[in-house]
């Protein structure tokens, strides 16, 4: 079980998604709008998991993007869209994003999305540590 912390300014998609979260043996540990004057609070409670929607990527949702990965460095952070494009995947993973989650919520997909980033990322931690060779890596064939 990870723990896990929201952040949307929508309570209503908050809500789903923590019983997402939940029921998919997950910990939501705590919620709030994007406001950054909630992030050293959430921070304390040193999550794994960090799901934002940040809106529509501009500065403010950039900023707390790097916010989130200078406090928070060995989170996953999923982003929360309903508009997921190509221009929003490669800004958001320079900003750190980790996965990506789509709205409206699908449980069986946010599950999904989840555990296939844990998988990638651990995957990549191994073959850096020389534990698992390039050759056995997914969809590197």
């Amino acid at each position: 079980m990870l723990k896990a912390i929201i952040l949307d300014n929508q309570a209503v998609a908050r809500d789903l998604l923590t019983s997402v979260l939940n029921n998919g043996g997950h910990e939501v540990v705590g919620g709030s709008n994007t406001n950054l004057t909630n992030l050293a609070r959430l921070v304390k409670l040193q999550p794994q998991i960090v799901c934002v929607d940040i809106g529509e990527t501009n500065g403010d949702g950039t900023v707390l993007l790097d916010a989130l990965r200078k406090e928070l460095p060995k989170a996953l952070i999923f982003l929360v869209s309903a508009k997921i494009d190509a221009g929003t995947i490669q800004s958001a993973q320079q900003h750190g994003v980790s996965g990506f989650i789509v709205k409206p919520f699908n449980a069986a997909a946010v599950l999904t999305s989840i555990r296939n980033t844990i998988i990638r990322i651990a995957t990549q931690q191994r073959a850096r540590a020389g534990l698992v060779s390039d050759d056995s890596l997914p969809g590197e064939n």
